[in-house]
């Protein structure tokens, strides 16, 4: 009845749940005081949305049967399966058979989908309209997430042999353990997407607002770092050696992210950051996310080195090419997702360019990481288009100026910086 198994998904599931608040933390410690209310109901409402979404075609479209005589749609690519909405089929094998293995599947991927979500919220910090925001949220999960999961996620195995499927993985034979495509590529790609079509904060220039609660920020760092464990581990969706690799890998590209990044600050500002160390852990886990089952440990540790160095490079580039990603979601999740995916075609055990195994897998790596990158940054440009040009997606200077806080929210992250509160302690 697979006990087992649906007890370490349902303790992972948890773990990668618990990921999302963490985010809010950590993107909420790095905005102005004045936005940490905006910023965190943006994790919150795509907790929400995406989790009712989910349950209700999201797990239809992403897990679909495309055999079972219900599927409407184009097989391995788009589509949905009738008998999958509502978990139905899920909850049948349950209740007849007390076998909860599927659902408990069904409840793993769907904290993915939350956290993929919430991640872009970055890149439109400090300017956003909430409802807004909330459309974008169900439109990019509908047209984006959901058909890039079944291309990566939803795949049929035999005796280790992938037989049917998605087909970034059946038909391209192409490697993510855990997501690097579909949750960190597509996410970073999209919200450059979004940064360019919403535009620049007002008075956008480097330095331009410091993050108000650097203990905040690692908070959510230590939250998304804990939480990434059941994250990657729990993909191999059993505790055995494979995800005991995962867990392991996890761990020191986490570490050696966080070393290169603090070491890099350390000789190019003279200073090592708290915020530049909690972005390089945050780097190291997103590189080592595709291949985290796929390396050995002395490489998971080079990958978490180098994205340390690349991505505190890369977050200067929108200084120059003048796009305001506020929170750095493109300089991380896109490069260390990029970086991480074609490491496998590098270095990855069995597959490897530098082990003599040719470089196929190389050009598969590439090329998913291209297609779902293009894809994403295609459909998220198109969807936040449309929503800026008929209800619209920011709010004007003025309220930025003010507060995206009080004035979408009406309500303030701290009492001291809430009018109402300071004006009953003046009367006193």
């Amino acid at each position: 009845m697979h006990s087992d198994q649906t007890m370490f998904l349902i303790i992972c599931s948890a773990l990668v749940l618990f990921m999302t608040p963490g985010l809010a933390f950590f993107y909420g410690g790095l905005v102005r005081a004045s936005s940490v209310v905006s910023m965190m109901m943006m994790s919150f409402g795509s907790l929400g949305l995406i989790g009712v979404i989910w349950v209700t075609y999201g797990y239809a479209m992403s897990f679909g049967n495309a055999g079972s005589g219900h599927y409407v749609g184009i097989d391995g690519f788009f589509g949905i399966d009738l008998n999958a909405l509502f978990l139905n089929d899920l909850m049948s094998t349950a209740l007849r058979f007390n076998d909860g293995a599927g659902l408990a599947f069904a409840g793993f991927q769907g904290t993915f989908a939350i956290i993929t979500v919430a991640l872009i919220s970055g890149a439109i910090a400090d300017r956003a309209k909430f409802g807004s925001w909330m459309i974008f949220a169900g439109l990019w999960a509908t047209l984006v997430y959901f058909p890039v999961a079944s291309w990566v996620f939803n795949f049929k195995s035999v005796n280790g042999k992938v037989v049917d499927g998605g087909w970034l993985v059946y038909n391209f034979h192409v490697l993510d353990f855990a997501g690097g495509t579909v949750v960190e590529i597509a996410s970073g790609a999209s919200a450059l997407a979004l940064a360019l079509v919403v535009g620049k904060r007002f008075g956008f220039a480097k330095g331009m607002h410091a993050p108000h609660s650097i203990p905040l920020v690692l908070i959510g760092a230590a939250i998304l770092w804990f939480g990434w464990f059941g994250f990657n581990a729990g993909s191999e969706l059993m505790a055995d050696g494979t995800a005991s690799i995962a867990f392991m890998n996890t761990g020191i590209a986490g570490s050696g992210g966080l070393l290169a990044w603090v070491i890099y600050e350390k000789i190019t500002l003279g200073k090592a950051t708290a915020v530049g160390a909690a972005s390089g852990a945050v780097a190291g886990m997103v590189a080592i996310t595709p291949s985290c089952a796929y390396l050995d440990p002395i490489w998971a540790l080079v990958l978490g080195l180098i994205v340390g160095v690349v991505c505190a490079l890369a977050i200067e580039l929108k200084w120059q090419l003048g796009f305001d990603d506020s929170l750095d979601v493109v300089g991380i999740h896109l490069v260390a997702g990029l970086i991480g995916t074609i490491f496998i075609g590098l270095f990855g055990r069995g597959v490897g360019l530098f082990f003599g195994y040719g470089p196929l897998q190389l050009g598969r790596q590439t090329l998913a990481a291209l297609v779902v990158g293009l894809f994403a940054f295609a459909m998220s440009y198109a969807i936040g288009w449309a929503i800026q040009k008929t209800v619209g997606f920011r709010i004007t200077s003025t309220d930025e100026i003010a507060g995206v806080d009080s004035v979408i929210h009406g309500e303030s992250a701290y009492s001291e910086t809430d009018p109402r509160w300071s004006w009953g302690r003046t009367e006193r």
